[in-house]
């Protein structure tokens, strides 16, 4: 068998979408990172999954294979396929039945009477695989930290037995199938919906940004972090360190998560211990996420983390030591007054005033103003005047405009 559908890695299938089918659209000839026959074996597995939303172009360079999906028609994540594509040994299989089925009636057993248990089912084969009672506490470990079974300590053993399932999923079909798609960590809902035999098809997204379930694993622990106040060491990608380079470690401790309204693509803010300062992440370049020891600082640097974003537009920081002040007077006139609540509405850590007549002024203190460059181009023909203390901010906006101008027949004199 060339293939397995099966993954064991999901890293490298995370890697091979979003470079081949999200962000590179590459070739078969373009992938240098192993060799064709690889490449070849994780298409075909990718496409067992995404089948009917792949599709391709052929150019010079040869066909390139891109994911091609309508939102009016995908009511579900189709990514989310992947995290049903775990491989799992013979051994799981036959630990996962027989542990849930010694325990169904009830009864809470320790790790060496569920094992005889286990040698009675198995004295039924002739060759019967082998087992021993270390196996059987890992996977009792295991299925405790997923919620499947409970623990309780009875003298010097630990029992364990079937964790109740209270909840009547009957009522919430609506709300699972909604959060599935809704919610950065909607893989959860997804498999929530493999419980029903016929999950809601009448949603639909406008914006669908479905290429971020990738993440949701690194999602999942930095959570986790925050939730348990822990440090955590990130594996970092950049496509900036060049072929070959060894992804970089960094020690930082989560804090928050930000998720952009225009694309979807999440951040993580962290606290870094090395630099002393806080620091922002794209959880698409953060390979892996170890979780460290408990920080007593935690609230402190939360604390930071509020105050920094008090100046702070986006999730960009130009390492300044000192906000950029930046004031945009913007003419409104009447009946106009839609721009007025769309400034209100998306002003941010900014503050809006009344400068004339039919003049207002927004004023805002941030740490990187070229963040706001596009916004800010957003209110062209009604800008009276913009100002920074960051001279690279103003040239910049005017010199684009200069540019649309010219590009337009204009002089080219927009100052």
């Amino acid at each position: 068998m060339p293939y397995s559908e099966l993954i064991k890695n999901f890293e490298r299938i995370r890697g091979y979408v979003r470079e081949f089918y999200v962000y590179g659209f590459k070739s078969r000839g373009e992938y240098d990172a192993k060799s064709a026959r690889s490449y070849d074996n994780e298409r075909r597995r990718i496409e067992s999954w995404l089948g009917g939303y792949m599709s391709f172009r052929q150019n010079a360079g040869g066909k390139n294979v891109f994911l091609s999906v309508d939102s009016r028609e995908a009511g579900h994540n189709p990514l989310y396929n992947a995290f049903r594509a775990k491989s799992f040994t013979a051994l799981d299989i036959v630990l996962h039945f027989y542990i849930l089925d010694a325990l169904a009636d009830g009864e809470s057993l320790s790790a060496r009477e569920l094992l005889a248990r286990i040698d009675e089912y198995l004295a039924a084969f002739d060759d019967p695989p082998e087992m021993d009672e270390s196996t059987v506490r890992n996977k009792l470990k295991e299925y405790e930290a997923l919620g499947l079974l409970k623990s309780e300590k009875h003298g010097r053993e630990l029992l364990f037995s079937r964790a109740a399932d209270e909840a009547d999923l009957g009522s919430w079909r609506d709300a699972v199938s909604f959060f599935s798609e809704s919610d950065p960590l909607g893989v959860i809902g997804s498999f929530l919906l493999d419980k029903y035999a016929e999950p809601p098809e009448y949603y639909s997204f406008k914006h669908h940004y479905i290429l971020h379930a990738l993440e949701s694993e690194t999602l999942y622990a930095l959570l986790r972090a925050i939730s348990e106040h822990k440090s955590a060491e990130i594996t970092l990608l950049s496509s900036r360190r060049g072929r070959g380079k060894p992804p970089s470690r960094q020690t930082v401790l989560p804090l928050k998560i930000y998720v952009s309204t225009q694309n979807g693509r999440r951040y993580a803010m962290t606290y870094h211990w090395s630099f002393q300062r806080i620091m922002i992440y794209r959880l698409d370049s953060i390979q892996s996420v170890k979780l460290l020891k408990s920080e007593s600082k935690f609230e402190k640097c939360t604390a930071l983390a509020e105050k920094f974003r008090e100046t702070h537009w986006g999730v960009s920081y130009s390492g300044a030591l000192s906000p950029d002040h930046i004031e945009m007077t913007v003419h409104i006139e009447e009946g106009a007054e839609h721009i007025l609540q769309r400034l209100t509405r998306e002003r941010r850590c900014g503050q809006i005033e009344r400068a004339g007549a039919n003049t207002w002024r927004f004023v805002a203190d941030v740490y990187d103003a070229a963040e706001m460059l596009p916004w800010l181009r957003t209110f062209i023909g009604r800008i009276v005047k913009l100002e920074c203390s960051n001279r690279y901010i103003t040239d910049t906006f005017y010199d684009d405009l200069d540019s649309m101008c010219k590009m337009y027949g204009g002089d080219g004199d927009a100052v």
